[in-house]
């Protein structure tokens, strides 16, 4: 009988034991996938939602998310009736700080990799030939066209704008890099 009981707290012992060791492999799992959550990742699952971020030169600023590339935002701003629609470019590297963001991710390969990056997105306002403010991240904007997209910057045909691109109208070219810009708007 004394070795029945013994056993038996053996076994028990052993059961803890190995429910301890299974808890602490899946709370190290669960810490190594969380890990691999990019920012991105949440802002895929944050699309068509309403949140406030925080962008070099511009401050907060709320938005509803329209969509996300690799290293781009496409917003629509909601904070004010004057500004109520229009929509912002914003190179993710612009951006301090989201508020707003649920916990959920969507880390698929192809719900952000697949996307293009930021100089596709504005080889098309370029190709659009789009009358855009380019904002910068120490506050500054200024108007124009952009005329070239390049490995690591672009060149902005400075003009105001309320007028199409015209050469007479044409103030001077900016060339203005990457990591320089906060946001990008049509006009």
């Amino acid at each position: 009988m004394r070795w029945d009981r013994l056993f038996a707290d053996l076994e028990a012992q052993l059961d803890v034991l190995e429910r301890a060791e299974l808890a602490a492999e899946v709370v190290e799992h669960t810490r190594a996938e969380r890990g691999q959550i990019e920012l991105a990742h949440r802002l895929v699952s944050a699309v068509d939602g309403s949140t406030r971020l925080k962008v070099s030169g511009l401050g907060w600023v709320q938005v509803r998310l329209l969509d996300v590339g690799t290293d781009w935002l496409l917003t629509e701003l909601a904070s004010s009736t004057a500004a109520r629609g229009r929509e912002l470019l914003i190179p993710l590297p612009a951006v301090y700080a989201v508020e707003g963001l649920r916990r959920a991710a969507d880390a698929r390969p192809s719900a952000v990799s697949r996307r293009f990056g930021l100089r596709h997105a504005l080889r098309a306002l370029s190709r659009d030939r789009a009358p855009v403010r380019i904002h910068d991240r120490d506050g500054d904007q200024v108007s124009g066209t952009i005329d070239r997209v390049l490995a690591d910057h672009l060149d902005l045909a400075r003009h105001p704008g309320d007028e199409p691109r015209r050469t007479d109208a044409v103030r001077g070219m900016l060339s203005v890099p990457y990591s320089a810009l906060a946001a990008v708007r049509r006009i």
